[in-house]
């Protein structure tokens, strides 16, 4: 899987993949909430779109799968034996909500919160396999593996759904437009030792 495949037009700064490794607890305390914070996105969307049957159908069972993610990335906490701690500010999210757009129309309003879930499940994905790929600790490499694949899929999930509602030509103009905002955002955030994103 290659960064073209998942859409995104800047890869990683390469040096986080070596401060996340040398700073593995607090990559998996934020990791751990990213999770928690990708099923809650799901359930919000559900609840606050109910009558769109697909994205219900299709969204339900992604919140078990991240909510199954969140669980398993407990597990690594206790394994090291560190508590899992306060949920830190997410500057990456936090910025690129500053990018959507407020518009009148429901369907416009959802296809902005899809393709923003798109964009964050896309660079977790790309983050997963930089993990997969360059850990040492071998459990880690296999466990950020499978994750990459499941994360990969649901960026997958978001789009289409977007394609589901909206005209096809105004979702992939949308989505050009909000990658070239999340290469801008990455190229000018700075690289944490504690931040998955």
């Amino acid at each position: 899987m290659s960064i073209t495949t998942l859409g995104l037009e800047l890869p990683s700064d390469p040096r986080w993949v070596n401060i996340a490794e040398m700073n593995l607890g607090d990559i998996l305390i934020d990791h751990a909430f990213c999770e928690q914070k990708a099923a809650s996105s799901c359930i919000s969307l559900i609840v606050q779109y109910p009558e769109h049957e697909k994205l219900v159908e299709v969204l339900t069972p992604v919140v078990a799968e991240e909510w199954g993610h969140f669980q398993r990335v407990l597990k690594e906490l206790r394994k090291r034996g560190i508590p899992l701690g306060r949920q830190r500010k997410d500057e990456y999210v936090n910025q690129l909500q500053q990018v959507l757009r407020k518009s009148p129309d429901r369907n416009e309003q959802l296809m902005e919160k899809l393709l923003l879930n798109a964009l964050i499940e896309a660079r977790s994905a790309e983050r997963f396999k930089l993990l997969s790929e360059n850990i040492a600790d071998e459990s880690l490499r296999k466990f950020y593996r499978e994750l990459m694949i499941s994360e990969a899929g649901h960026y997958r999930n978001f789009i289409e759904l977007a394609e589901e509602y909206l005209p096809k030509e105004q979702v992939w103009a949308r989505w050009k437009e909000l990658l070239e905002a999340e290469a801008d955002i990455m190229r000018n955030l700075e690289v944490r030792a504690d931040r998955f994103h």
